[in-house]
């Protein structure tokens, strides 16, 4: 296989998925993952309230282990929460749940592209903490041909496990690209531009994440709440970066920063 796929020479790089972070990991230098509904929105109100979120790629009985193993608690799907266990991959159940030290956030998802993004350093965005985010790469020095920096749309699966592109993650990752372009100029691959493009030609994010095949699954799964926080734009400072195996908040930036 060529490296055609590699968008060479541009500092700010688009792609989808598992298999998209693992081609493109090798040849940047910050990966940040954007999975809108749920996972790293999820993280994003998680740090929020002080915890470190260890991801993990499988739901099974192996995540339980992991858990015990990191001494942290473990979320379990929406459905399977319950009083005695209320963390799960609802943000607004992560929101109303007391805050803990550590949690394991299976997920996969975002936590199987935290996995395929190698040594590079990890970062969780959303449409939460898009500016926060954005503001963070460059104050890093990411985002130039010199230091690239790429953007992975976690996307949904069909029933046989492909990948389904989603409007919130296009929307999510399209966010942090419109921080880099204004701030970083024409350093934007074509597929980055174009997923760009389609966040600032979006009048209202919220009622296109709602109205979108993913917001509609969640709202008529009874999780219409975990649409509402997850297109909260901007409403996060928090930038989680993946340290030593968990989401923890980065050091926050001046507030003299534009």
């Amino acid at each position: 296989m060529g490296d055609w796929y590699r968008q060479a020479g541009h500092g700010v790089r688009f792609e989808w998925g598992p298999t998209g972070a693992e081609r493109l990991a090798a040849d940047v230098e910050c990966v940040v993952i954007v999975d809108v509904l749920s996972f790293t929105t999820s993280v994003t109100v998680a740090v929020e309230a002080g915890t470190r979120v260890f991801p993990y790629r499988w739901r099974d009985e192996t995540a339980s282990a992991y858990a015990a193993e990191k001494d942290a608690r473990l979320a379990v799907g929406r459905r399977m929460a319950t009083p005695s266990s209320p963390w799960s991959l609802s943000p607004a159940a992560l929101r109303a749940a007391p805050a803990v030290p550590r949690l394991v956030l299976p997920s996969p998802n975002g936590s199987a592209i935290a996995a395929s993004a190698g040594a590079s350093p990890v970062v969780a965005g959303a449409l939460r903490n898009a500016t926060a985010v954005g503001r963070w790469l460059v104050r890093q020095g990411y985002g130039t041909a010199e230091h690239p920096v790429a953007l992975i749309a976690a996307g949904e699966r069909w029933p046989d496990r492909s990948l389904r592109p989603a409007v919130e993650d296009l929307l999510g990752a399209g966010a942090v690209l419109h921080v880099l372009r204004e701030r970083l100029g024409d350093t934007l691959s074509p597929e980055a531009a174009v997923a760009e493009a389609g966040f600032r030609a979006t009048a209202d994010v919220r009622a296109a994440v709602t109205a979108g095949a993913s917001g509609g699954e969640l709202i008529d799964g009874g999780f219409a709440e975990d649409v509402v926080i997850a297109t909260e734009l901007d409403a996060c400072t928090a930038v989680p970066v993946l340290v030593d195996g968990a989401f923890t908040a980065a050091p926050p930036l001046s507030a003299a920063l534009p």
